[in-house]
């Protein structure tokens, strides 16, 4: 029973489940395919996205909530008491209605798509002509890759593979009947393009064409219905890292059993099938032991991630239908100069994709090349297949630098490609680290160390965002370069805390999790409430990409009691319950989804105008704060402060891209009377600006001017919070 006067913020009711929460995030993205101010082709392509979302949130959350349930695991989840059962039924009855949601925009996408003279067509669509081009494409390029798989006493149910797609074939021959299952090998591209006709191109998917033609399998018998099926494994396998002499062979071990993990969802392709296929798909469900809930019966092509590549093939022949091209800029501190040099006098702030990667790759490629270089010290998470970074990093230990690289090798589903990268860094005489145990290290630091003048200067890189150039290019994410002593002193321990044996070191400026940066956040906030009380000002600001951790979110409402206003930019989940009488109403919660994906990580504490700012690898879920190595790093430069403060009121403002977050759970856009605000489009502008500004103070200049109104808004929002 709770007091009136002081709510028990440990309630159920005042938090939202966290796989639910994902599935509203997944929601929106799917959304962004309704939104008029997508061009076509990127609205098709936000569909992509969400059936890659979706596959890996099945692979790993929801396999996770079928081992619990599988094992009589019937612990409830800590914030909203929901048990795995109840949690597994809750998520397939929302997930069926994104997918119709999903399927509904699909079609008339494809509406749209046939005014621009692009139809997915059937095969009994097609001309004569166009027949005979996929037919002689089955026979030569289809056909020779295809194996049919009879089910008998003899033959039993094949290990299908994870996310392929199937055709299950119903076979018949005089009173006999038989099953069968063609696997749709991965390699084969999912849709052929016919494009005799310039001015009409038809696209015809690859399963509607092998099952055309999928009597050619079966001589003798004849097929009486034939359907295509996808199954989803689990890919959240457990990781036995004790005792391991050699990490690496427990990964490649791990990667082989994580192909065939139990299946977690069987999706049907509902589309011309006959009524015998209930039976079929209550076969296929004994067979995989999925339960009603795992299936989802489609009215439509499963695994539409196909429509990423599609997208880029129409897009040659329809370049107005994709975003504009952007190309990032190279800040005006640091264009033709050595980056060492400016370092070395003053912090560098980056913000991509707006500002160009290339300084970070520069950095690297640079130090390698220089014989005053004594060390490079890196950590890799995630990293791109052809990696300048690597290279660089490879040339620097070929030439007899130090170079110590931590590879994460449990980075989920870039496990294949750290163990490669991992081998190549060894092979050219690096020093390399595979993380620690029981741990993921998901830190994005990195430190030069050179001989400069007769001493020695450490260099340090510090990010929200991944060691990636490809990347890069698609996440928003910010870094700083600075030749502080007391960070360069801080990088140099957090280094030999992971290469060597030692407690965790104490820091100057960072922190480093596990749990210290929780324990920095409840610190800051208890600051706040602590200086609102004395001087009525209190203001926090956070931009993340999921809020779970249930310590930090009653510490936020604690806040909010207070009477501190708390802004909280967060684009996936988000378990905290926001605008909610007595405990949460002066928190907002607002997400942003765009042709970015908004990926960094920033903490605002207003402290009476000492102003507390933090850039981090790490959101304000339990895992990076328990189970992983993040670090947390202070703004100390005054200018580079002011500029992200300056942002994040940009953020703050947009009407155009941001939902707000509502105590019902719904996501609804911002819609005002004010100037219309699109914060990824406004720093694209920025950045092209920037390209024709020739000096810093010529571009703070435009800056300040550019966000006077953003900012008169923050001043607005600080000034109500003072006279609360």
């Amino acid at each position: 029973m709770e007091s009136d006067s002081k709510p028990n913020l440990a309630n159920a009711d005042y938090y939202f489940n966290r796989e639910l929460s994902w599935l509203d995030f997944n929601k929106r993205v799917i959304e962004e395919a309704k939104d008029p101010q997508n061009p076509l082709l990127e609205q098709l392509n936000f569909l992509s996205i969400a059936s890659s979302n979706l596959d890996e949130f099945y692979m790993v959350r929801v396999a996770g909530l079928q081992d619990q349930f599988k094992l009589g695991y019937h612990m409830t989840d800590r914030k909203t008491d929901m048990s795995p059962l109840e949690q597994l039924s809750a998520i397939s009855d929302k997930n069926n209605g994104n997918i119709s949601l999903q399927y509904e925009y699909y079609y008339e996408l494809l509406n749209k798509l046939a005014e621009k003279h692009f139809r997915i067509k059937k095969i009994s669509d097609l001309s004569e002509s166009e027949f005979a081009v996929i037919e002689e494409t089955f026979h030569e390029q289809i056909f020779p890759a295809l194996t049919p798989l009879g089910i008998d006493a003899y033959r039993p149910f094949p290990n299908l593979n994870n996310k392929l797609v199937h055709i299950f074939v119903n076979l018949e021959k005089e009173d006999t009947t038989r099953v069968a299952i063609v696997p749709i090998p991965a390699p084969l591209q999912r849709f052929i393009l016919l494009d005799e006709n310039k001015n009409d191109i038809g696209i015809v998917l690859l399963e509607d064409v092998v099952r055309h033609f999928i009597h050619t399998l079966f001589k003798g018998f004849t097929v009486t219905n034939s359907f295509s099926c996808r199954i989803t494994r689990n890919a959240d396998l457990e990781l036995h890292e004790d005792g391991a002499d050699d990490l690496l062979l427990v990964i490649q071990d791990y990667l082989k059993k994580r192909k065939n993990g139990m299946a977690v969802r069987l999706e049907i392709d509902t589309r011309d099938t006959i009524d015998s296929l209930q039976a079929d798909v209550r076969f296929l469900q004994t067979e995989l032991d999925l339960e009603d809930r795992d299936v989802y019966m489609i009215e439509g092509p499963l695994d539409l991630t196909f429509l990423s590549k599609l997208t880029r093939h129409l897009a040659i022949a329809s370049p107005d239908d994709v975003y504009p091209s952007f190309s990032p800029v190279t800040p005006s501190d640091l264009s033709g100069k050595d980056i060492f040099d400016v370092v070395e006098k003053q912090d560098v702030f980056l913000h991509h994709p707006y500002d160009s990667f290339d300084p970070v790759v520069d950095f690297i490629k640079s130090a390698a090349e220089d014989e005053d270089t004594i060390a490079i010290k890196q950590t890799l998470y995630r990293v791109s297949k052809d990696s300048p970074i690597i290279e660089g990093l490879k040339t620097a230990a070929e030439s007899g630098k130090q170079v110590t690289v931590l590879v994460e090798l449990k980075a989920r589903f870039d496990e294949e490609n750290n163990v490669q990268w991992a081998k190549e860094l060894e092979e050219a005489g690096a020093h390399v680290l595979y993380g620690m145990t029981h741990l993921k290290t998901h830190s994005k630091i990195t430190m030069v160390v050179k001989k400069h003048h007769e001493r020695i200067v450490r260099y340090v890189h510090l990010a929200t965002g991944n060691y990636n150039d490809k990347t890069a290019r698609l996440y928003t994410d910010m870094a700083i370069f600075t030749a502080n002593k007391e960070i360069g002193e801080d990088a140099t321990n957090f280094f030999n805390y992971l290469s060597g044996y030692s407690d965790q070191p104490e820091y100057n400026h960072l922190h480093v999790s596990p749990f210290e940066i929780r324990d920095s956040f409840i610190e800051y906030i208890d600051d706040e409430i602590a200086s609102h009380e004395q001087f009525g000002n209190g203001h926090i600001i956070a931009k993340m990409n999921s809020l779970t951790d249930k310590r930090v979110i009653m510490k936020l409402y604690e806040a909010s009691q207070a009477g501190i206003r708390v802004d909280l930019i967060i684009r996936g989940i988000c378990c905290l319950k926001p605008q909610v009488p007595g405990v949460s109403e002066n928190i907002h919660v607002r997400s942003i989804v765009g042709r970015f994906l908004e990926h960094s990580r920033i903490y605002y504490f207003h402290h009476n105008g000492d102003e507390n700012l933090f850039l981090s690898s790490a959101d304000m879920m339990t895992r990076n704060m328990i189970k992983r190595v993040e670090i947390e790093f202070p703004i100390l430069d005054k200018a580079i402060k002011k500029e992200i403060l300056s942002l994040m009121d940009v953020y703050l403002a947009d009407n155009t891209k941001a939902r707000e977050l509502h105590p019902d759970g719904t996501y609804r856009h911002v819609r005002n009377d004010k100037p219309a605000v699109d914060a990824q489009k406004y720093f694209m502008e920025l950045a092209n600006k920037e390209k024709e500004i020739p000096t810093l103070s010529e571009k703070d200049s435009w800056l300040k001017k550019s966000n006077e109104d953003s900012r008169n808004d923050g001043k607005k929002r600080r000034s109500r919070a003072t006279r609360s």
